[in-house]
């Protein structure tokens, strides 16, 4: 099957989701890959807009783990990361996939999703991320990421700066073509939806955001370089307008709740900007990892927030609530904390200072709030 990659680090989920919202549009037979999920592992693995099913997905597993065994015997070891990729590509060759679309695990360079010659390459935003494994510069996590370029495969970025130099070198190095994504304009927005503009064509975004305009642009340039039997520029309106993608800026139904799962500065600048713009300023439910930017992610929320309400993200690697509420605590006066995210969404439902509740800091926030809704509401 023929594949488009997706690397960055603000926004490739989103790209990826209409890329392959525009590939559906089409009538082609697609398939998804991405992490992390949001509740259940089967989201990394969809196929026409269906996720694979838990039996599928053992039947799928017990093969791939036959294979990691006998590498185990020959001195090699396989991580987790490569043994679901793996099953995912497995999985696509099974049902027919004819193009699939491939997100980054994390970096680029060395990732497992690295082995496959795509039709094209998308280089999203890139910040500051898993500094201890891509290094602590914007060139040198760029290098890692670019690391996904192939030789003559079109590459699809909107960075700019020192991460736009290390990508245009590699491109070049590569023979690519480097197609730079500007010129985009938000025209409207509401809590559903954008409206943007690019190249003077106007567009409807199905995910609301100012960054999603941006996103939606690279996803544009991406399908019109795509070689398939069949041409995707004409489905590319009906793609992006029909893309679903939750978890960003998500609007729950019946709820004053929104669910956001932007977990890097600068995807929480752009966050913060558009809930004041939507909203006004809100009650943030917010917790973070311990790899990420605290400082400059509190200075954004303290922006939106009201009110905060600290808690931690179900992850081992979640950052202590005294440490988080002590940073926030720098920013703003009216912080509080909660032991669980659960409890913090009923604290602040219940408590609600500004005209909603804002759920964000990490994916497993929004696990936690889609958990909660779950138990609740029989819908979600």
């Amino acid at each position: 099957f023929k594949t488009i990659h997706v690397a960055g680090s603000d926004g490739k989920g989103s790209t990826c989701a209409y890329l392959y919202s525009i590939l559906r549009s089409a009538g082609i037979k697609a398939g998804l890959y991405s992490s992390p999920q949001i509740v259940d592992f089967n989201e990394r693995i969809s196929v026409d807009g269906k996720d694979i099913s838990d039996d599928e997905f053992l039947l799928l597993a017990y093969e791939v783990m036959v294979v990691v065994e006998s590498m185990k015997d020959e001195g090699y070891d396989c991580t987790f990361f490569e043994s679901t990729t793996a099953l995912a590509f497995l999985y696509f060759q099974r049902k027919g996939v004819e193009c699939a679309v491939i997100e980054v695990g994390m970096g680029g360079r060395f990732d497992a999703t690295n082995i496959i010659d795509p039709e094209v390459t998308v280089i999203t935003n890139i910040s500051k991320e898993h500094t201890q494994m891509l290094g602590n510069s914007i060139s040198e996590i760029a290098i890692e990421k670019a690391g996904i370029i192939k030789p003559g495969v079109p590459v699809i970025t909107c960075n700019s700066g020192p991460a736009l130099d290390e990508i245009s070198n590699i491109a070049r190095s590569m023979k690519s073509e480097l197609v730079v994504v500007d010129d985009v304009s938000l025209i409207d927005m509401c809590q559903t939806s954008s409206v943007m503009e690019y190249r003077g064509e106007r567009y409807e975004v199905g995910i609301p955001g100012s960054y999603q305009a941006t996103n939606a642009a690279m996803a544009i340039e991406a399908s019109s370089r795509v070689r398939l039997y069949k041409d995707l520029v004409p489905h590319i309106k009906d793609g992006l307008k029909n893309t679903l993608w939750p978890g960003r800026m998500q609007k729950i139904d019946g709820l004053p709740l929104i669910v956001d799962v932007t977990h890097t500065k600068n995807g929480m600048a752009a966050l913060s900007k558009d809930i004041l713009e939507i909203y006004g300023k809100v009650t943030v439910v917010f917790g973070i990892l311990s790899d990420k930017d605290i400082v400059g992610i509190s200075e954004c929320v303290a922006k939106m927030a009201e009110q905060v309400i600290v808690t931690e993200p179900d992850s081992d690697r979640a950052m202590k609530i005294s440490e988080v509420s002590r940073v926030m605590g720098l920013r703003m006066d009216d912080v509080i904390v909660s032991d669980s995210v659960e409890f913090a969404i009923e604290t602040a439902l219940e408590n609600m200072k500004g005209s909603a509740v804002l759920v964000t800091g990490s994916f497993r926030m929004a696990e936690g709030a889609m958990r909660w809704l779950k138990k609740r509401y029989v819908r979600y």
